[in-house]
């Protein structure tokens, strides 16, 4: 369901991207994947965990700044009793807005189309190509 539109963000070890698993409330979250394979947390070599923190912490930011929310969340799942129901290690990062609901509410029935996704996507790539990557910004 994912297409290279999707993809805002490559660094070395990670890439993020427009998920299309939507919430009702909390629409153009995106995923961020280290570049190898791994399962879970437990899996993950340190050099992957740090590349994506950075990417999270740049997606974050960058979603701060451009959609207008009033804060984001981040989640990271492993093993059943943990949620985690895709084999491969992610971090989700959502945009909150004061009272979405987000953990209680379960994500949309219909994935978002590549139409839906697309304003998100280039609102990010667009901020990443005016700041950086991964720049310095410690606040929004």
């Amino acid at each position: 369901m994912t297409s290279q539109q999707d993809i805002v963000l490559r660094t070395a070890g990670a890439m993020a991207f427009v998920a299309s698993r939507w919430w009702p409330n909390n629409r153009g979250h995106v995923l961020v994947v280290p570049d190898e394979h791994h399962e879970n947390l437990y899996d993950l070599p340190p050099r992957y965990g740090h590349a994506v923190h950075d990417a999270v912490r740049a997606i974050a930011i960058a979603i701060r700044h451009t959609y207008g929310c009033d804060g984001v969340s981040t989640r990271q799942h492993n093993e059943p009793a943990g949620y985690q129901d895709a084999w491969h290690y992610h971090v989700h990062v959502f945009p909150r807005y004061k009272d979405d609901n987000l953990y209680n509410t379960r994500h949309l029935a219909r994935p978002a189309t590549r139409d839906e996704r697309e304003p998100y996507a280039r609102r990010l790539r667009a901020y990443f190509t005016q700041y950086g990557d991964l720049d310095d910004r410690t606040s929004c």
